[in-house]
């Protein structure tokens, strides 16, 4: 009720208010000039309470720009020009010119959308993570403190020969300065002689 009320209030002065400005006898408020009486530069707390905070002061700096009822004289010649040469173009010209304009300004918007796209892939591919920190972390640690690593040779390494492996004769013929000893063929109980040195037999591990 209180809101109903205060809006019938307010339509009440309104339309008094539009009556006064509609009667003949009401001069026109276009024709009259707002002269201010009094100019201060101190700070004037009405002047802040009815323009809510924007005008502090009331002084002669700020009466010309408040009270303008026209622009700048050399805005107003440059709206003039503007004018002038907008009446100058035909109608097609202006419509050539209206769409090149469109085209440039949707081929800035492509271009700038590309842009912030591009910069968003980017973005997450730098961010992105392409490793497993679990893995390297494990080989960094069985690099440097051996780590996970088995103790235990596999069968064949070192310096143990076969005796029946295919090549092992020519590995060994081809050795410079020992005796030519021919593997091929040989019995597996037999322990062959290369350059006075005893082989081990096949399948067990041994030194040279």
């Amino acid at each position: 009720p209180s809101v109903l009320d205060s809006f019938a209030l307010l339509s009440g002065q309104l339309n008094t208010l539009n009556k006064v400005l509609k009667h003949e006898k009401t001069p026109l408020l276009r024709n009259q000039v707002i002269i201010p009486l009094v100019l201060s530069p101190d700070r004037d707390e009405e002047i802040m309470r009815q323009t809510e905070g924007r005008v502090p002061v009331f002084s002669h700096e700020v009466v010309p720009d408040h009270l303008r009822t026209k622009p700048d004289p050399e805005v107003e010649e440059q709206e003039k020009q503007l004018i002038t040469d907008a009446a100058r173009i035909s109608p097609d010209a202006a419509q050539k010119q209206i769409q090149s304009l469109n085209k440039m300004c949707s081929n800035l918007l492509e271009k700038i959308s590309k842009e912030e796209r591009e910069s968003e892939s980017g973005g997450l591919r730098q961010n992105k993570q392409t490793f497993n920190p679990a893995d390297t972390n494990a080989l960094v640690a069985a690099v440097a403190f051996g780590k996970g690593l088995s103790n235990r040779r596999p069968p064949g390494s070192g310096a143990t020969v076969q005796s029946g492996q295919p090549g092992a004769g020519a590995i060994i013929a081809g050795a410079s300065g020992m005796q030519q000893v021919p593997m091929t063929g040989a019995p597996a109980q037999q322990q062959p002689m290369l350059a006075g040195v005893q082989m081990a037999p096949a399948g067990q591990p041994g030194k040279v």
